[in-house]
Order: structure tokens, then C-alpha cells, then sequence
């Protein structure tokens, strides 16, 4: 649908959609040319209609916000596979689909999808008592037993903004939040609804505007007002096969109810215009484009040229620091975030050699986090000491956890005491029976390499060898990969945080992928400690705050203690941006398009 569109004549071509190079040349975003015979030349220039005047170009430049990104989805459909692609979809869908309720410095708010958020405080959630049956072991079961009794059972309503329309003009309705909650069941299109499913039990349309979750039987964790689907074009989508949706022309190009919709997609760029049905102000600029470029030497040079008005990645790499710095000293604006990825390296507990607990705390102490966050991110990663992040809530006092300071010292001694005494001519100790050699599993690219490396030195110099093995992460997080399988010594992988810690399916026992659950779980590392385990529980399902913190805390506290998997860093994300933007707030958990809607131009 091409509506008030106008390209500008200073739009021009980056990298081919799949992934084809682009080479800068002054500034100017050039494709480079693929194997396919219709690939444009390397001197080719995307430029836009060649009878535009000079005054119509810069008027229109002026109308258009271009968003410089590095990482590129391989398809658009608002339901991510999993924590990571869900980031990189994220500055795209939160233009064509505001999340009902949006992660917002480590919290929660409202984007006007829906009416308001849901509360036990504003009636919109309610706990009801539901009759269950009991198998022996007093597990809720759906089998007939002859124990009956009654647990709490949650309601929760959403009421969807009213004036809510697809940009094709058909009203959004609440059966539309339902339809897709259908083809999940169908066909779960990935880890979040996954988990969500798990936690429902029904999921209904009241009337043309509201829905209703029925959360299963004592599930009453406090994220209860996420059990909302968010809206699929029902009249587009109703005839797709479910198995296929993610393959289908509405994930390469859908249409949604936000503030900006596709206009045209081209080779390494993605064209928008304002919907003109959202329900909300219109945008002040008619127009913005997403642009996935190389690296950041390519986003400073297209914003030195006025190509790009702001650029945001997770994915910068040490030898991108100096260019970022280069992008500071040429006038452009550098905002750094702590986000919510955060890096750490689990023990596998199965390994004999890792039960020792002065081994792992020697591990710990002889791991220089510090030098990792500096070298990779220029001082500006902070180191963390638990699970929980430093923005939650939750997150322990630092003093009343065990933390472990870099320490090569302590960390020899604790070696000796576990009997790792012998030095040989490698430097590498041993005991009587054990060389102490342990495999680091970790997925490629730059960053892990150089953690994994660093890691491997701080080892060295107390004694342990680490052999590297680097996977992809397809192969690393595969159902039968290392991690699921726990066929490994030590894994270097990174969790995504979110404002609410979770922790269930991370730290439980029931969550320690085995033959019995069918190789499920996050709990990689195996570690079931009975009061941890229950800490956990109560931490993710009461509904009482002061229980909450003090389960989260008592969790962290035998976490730290027993030192299942050590905390690392918590990895950077960087926002550019000209001095010319008004409105922009950049945030470790938003996408930065999360208000794009009330930017304006100084």
C-alpha cells in the first residue's frame, strides 16, 4: 500500500536484504553486488526519483527518520523464536506493533495498546479458588484421583484500546488477540509463547474489545498482566497454515497497528510511512526508514553525511571502540546502556572435578571480570556479582551475598587445599589422580573468542588448563547439543534479563535438562539445592512483595554460596544519534523506536 510515500532523495541503498556487503564511499551507502544478475553496480546510488527539485529533497529529507541498525531479522512476524532474535525484532515490531505492555527500565508501561495494565488493585486480575486433583506424590494432576482440593486460580482482563485499527483500516478486535492465541496453539512460534501456553488454561473474548486469561491452577507469579497475546490480523491470516506462518508473505512484510507501517522493503532497507489509522497523535515525521549497515565505520560515516539521524546495536565489538570514540569527537551524541544481556560462565556439577566447591570458588576468585568488561567495552560494563541485575528490584545487597573479587591468590590456595598441588613444566596443576584440564564450551564470534581467551589466561596463571571449543550457536543450544544434554565441563553463554527475574526455569530443580523432562530446561549447570529450590518457587509465585524480595534474596544468597555458574558482565548497548533529535530516550531493555512517535527535529 503506497500511501503518502515519497522517497527522499537522499535515500540511498545499503547491504542486499540478505545479507549482501556494502562498502562505504564517502559516506554514501552503496550496495555491493551480489551473484544475482540484476545486482546493481558498486557505483549504483539509490537516490530516488531524478526530477525531484533540491527544495522538495531537503523537505522530504527532513520528513523522514533514518535508524542505522547492524543486525537484521531474518523475518518480521511480531512472535520471536527466542530471547535474542525477540532484541533484534524488537526496534521493527515496536513501529508496526507497541507491546500491550512495554520493559521499560526495568518495569513495566503502557504504550495506550491497551486501556491499562492489569491489577489485583484496579479488578482487572482476580484470584478465584479452583478445585484440583492430587496424585500421590501431591502434584496438581489432570488424571481422576480420589484427593481433591483447592488452590488459588487467577483471572486476568485485558481491555484493548478501542480505537485500535489494523493499517489496512479493519478494526482491531479482541478475537484477533484470541485467533493468535489459537495459532500458537497450533503451532508455537517460539520460547515466549511457549512459556506462555504452559501458564494458560483458557484464553477467551468477552466482547469486541476485551480478553481473558485464565492462568492454570496456583500459577500466581506477579507478571500475571503478561498473559495477553498480542493481536494477529485475523481476516489476513485465517486460511494460513499455522506450521507455515513464519514462511508466509505477512512474517516477510506485515501489516500492524502502530504508528508506522511498511511502505516498501529493498535491498538493505526497510521504508515506512505513518499509518494513517493509529489511534494514537501522529508521528511527526511522515516517514522513517530502517537502514542495516556493516559496522559502525559505516554508521559514522553516513551520520557525518546526513545519511542517518541515529543508529542503535548490542553487537559492538572491542575493535569498534575506537570508532565509536571517533563518532563522540566528529560532534555525534554516544549514549552507552548496560543491558539486560549479561554474560557467565556455568559449571557442569555432573563433572566430579566441579563438585569441589574450592574449585569452583577458586575458578571465581581467579577470574578477572574486571579486566574482561575494560578490554571489550572500555571501562563502561559493569561487572556483576549475581543472577539478579543491578537495575531489578531484587537484586541482593552486595553486602549480604558472597562475592568473589579478583583474587589469584586465594584462588591458588584453594586449589591446594583441593589437592591440586603438583605444578608441571605446562603450569597446569594437578592432584594425584587428576590433571586439572577442563573444556569451555562457548558459541562463536568476537566477543566470546576474547572472552573465552582471557578466561583462558586468567586460568593458566593459577594453574588450570581450558581448552577452548567454540560452537555455533545453533550447535551449542541445540535439544541435543551440549547444554541440554549436559555433556559438557564449562559453557560461556549469556542470558537476557527482564524487568521481573524469573528464575524458575534458570535455578529449579525440576528445570535441570535430563531423559526424564525430555531434555528441557535452562538449569545447565544441574544444580538442585532443596532451599534454593524452594526459595525460588516462593519468589516466583507469591503474590506478597516482602515475601518476594526475601525469597529473592535468601535464592541469591545459596546461589552465590554454592557458585553454580559465575557472573561476568552485563554487555553494552550503543545508541548514536545527531544533536538535531528532541524526544530520544534510549534504555537497556526498550527498543530505542519504543517512542518514535513523539520524536521531533530541534
Amino acid at each position: 500500500m503506497h500511501v503518502y510515500y515519497l522517497k527522499s532523495a537522499l535515500s540511498v541503498c545499503t547491504l542486499a536484504l540478505l545479507l549482501v556487503s556494502c562498502e562505504v564511499e564517502g559516506g554514501v551507502r552503496t550496495p555491493t553486488p551480489s551473484n544475482s544478475s540484476d545486482a546493481p553496480s558498486a557505483a549504483t546510488t539509490h537516490i530516488g526519483p531524478t526530477n525531484m527539485t533540491v527544495a522538495t529533497a531537503v523537505a522530504a529529507r527532513r520528513d523522514t527518520w533514518f535508524v542505522g541498525l547492524l543486525e537484521q531479522p531474518a523475518d518480521l512476524y511480531p512472535y520471536a523464536l527466542n530471547a535474542g532474535t525477540r532484541r533484534t525484532l524488537a526496534p521493527i515490531s515496536e513501529l508496526l506493533f507497541p507491546s500491550p505492555v512495554l520493559a521499560y527500565n526495568f518495569n513495566y508501561t503502557t504504550t495506550g495498546t491497551l486501556e491499562r495494565i492489569p491489577s489485583l488493585e484496579n479488578g482487572d486480575a482476580q484470584l478465584k479458588k479452583a478445585d484440583v486433583y492430587l496424585d500421590a506424590a501431591g502434584n496438581i494432576t489432570t488424571t481422576v484421583t480420589a484427593t481433591i482440593t483447592q488452590v488459588n486460580q487467577l483471572e486476568v482482563t485485558f481491555h484493548w484500546n478501542t480505537k485500535l485499527t489494523w493499517s489496512d483500516g479493519v478494526p482491531v478486535t479482541a478475537a484477533d488477540s484470541v485467533f493468535a492465541y489459537e495459532l500458537a496453539q497450533a503451532a508455537s512460534p517460539g520460547d515466549d509463547a511457549s512459556a506462555l501456553l504452559d501458564q494458560i488454561a483458557t484464553y477467551e473474548a468477552l466482547d469486541e474489545h476485551t480478553t481473558r486469561a485464565t492462568l492454570k491452577p496456583d500459577l500466581t507469579g506477579p507478571t500475571y498482566f503478561l498473559s495477553y497475546w498480542l493481536p494477529l490480523p485475523r481476516h489476513l491470516l485465517k486460511d494460513t497454515d499455522p506450521q507455515k506462518i513464519r514462511e508466509s508473505p505477512f512474517a516477510k512484510r506485515p501489516i500492524g497497528y502502530g504508528p508506522y507501517m511498511i511502505d516498501e522493503i529493498v535491498p538493505g532497507e526497510i521504508h515506512m510511512v505513518a499509518n494513517p489509522h493509529y489511534s494514537g497523535p501522529p508521528p511527526a515525521a511522515l516517514h522513517l526508514t530502517i537502514a542495516f549497515l556493516r559496522d559502525i565505520d559505516a554508521i559514522r560515516a553516513n551520520l557525518a553525511n546526513g545519511n542517518l539521524d541515529l543508529a542503535s546495536t548490542d553487537r559492538v565489538t572491542p575493535d569498534q571502540m575506537a570508532a565509536l570514540n571517533r563518532v563522540a569527537a566528529e560532534g555525534s551524541t554516544v549514549t552507552y546502556v548496560a543491558n539486560p544481556i549479561w554474560e557467565h560462565i556455568d559449571f557442569n556439577l555432573d563433572v566430579p572435578t566441579l563438585q569441589d566447591i574450592r574449585v569452583r570458588r577458586a575458578i571465581a576468585f581467579g577470574t578477572n571480570r574486571q579486566q574482561m568488561a575494560d578490554e571489550l567495552y572500555g571501562g563502561r560494563a559493569p561487572i556483576i556479582e549475581s543472577w539478579i541485575l543491578p537495575g531489578q528490584a531484587e537484586t541482593a545487597p552486595l553486602n549480604q551475598i558472597t562475592r568473589y573479587q579478583y583474587d589469584p591468590a586465594q584462588a591458588r590456595k584453594l586449589l591446594e587445599e583441593a589437592g591440586y598441588t603438583t605444578i608441571g613444566p605446562d603450569g597446569i596443576r594437578s592432584s594425584a589422580e587428576i590433571t586439572l584440564t577442563l573444556q569451555l564450551f562457548t558459541s562463536e564470534g568476537p566477543i566470546r573468542q576474547r572472552i573465552a581467551e582471557l578466561f583462558q589466561k586468567d586460568m593458566h596463571a593459577i594453574g588450570i588448563g581450558i581448552e577452548i571449543i567454540p560452537l555455533s550457536t545453533s550447535e551449542l543450544f541445540s535439544p541435543d547439543g551440549p547444554l541440554f544434554q549436559r555433556q559438557f565441563e564449562l559453557a560461556l553463554y549469556a542470558w537476557i534479563a527482564s524487568p521481573d527475574p524469573g528464575g524458575l526455569q534458570l535455578w529449579s530443580c525440576r528445570s535441570v535438562p535430563s531423559e526424564a523432562n525430555g531434555w528441557t530446561g535452562d538449569n545447565y549447570a544441574g544444580w538442585c539445592f532443596r532451599d534454593a529450590d524452594r526459595a525460588i518457587r516462593e519468589a516466583t509465585t507469591t503474590l506478597d512483595p516482602a515475601k518476594r524480595q526475601a525469597a529473592y534474596l535468601t535464592q541469591q544468597q545459596l546461589w552465590t554460596q554454592e557458585s553454580p555458574a559465575i557472573p561476568l558482565f552485563q554487555r553494552v548497548s550503543v545508541v548514536i544519534s545527531t544533536t538535531g533529535i528532541d524526544g530520544l530516550h534510549p534504555d537497556a531493555l526498550a527498543p530505542v523506536t519504543w517512542n518514535a512517535a513523539t520524536w521531533h527535529r530541534k
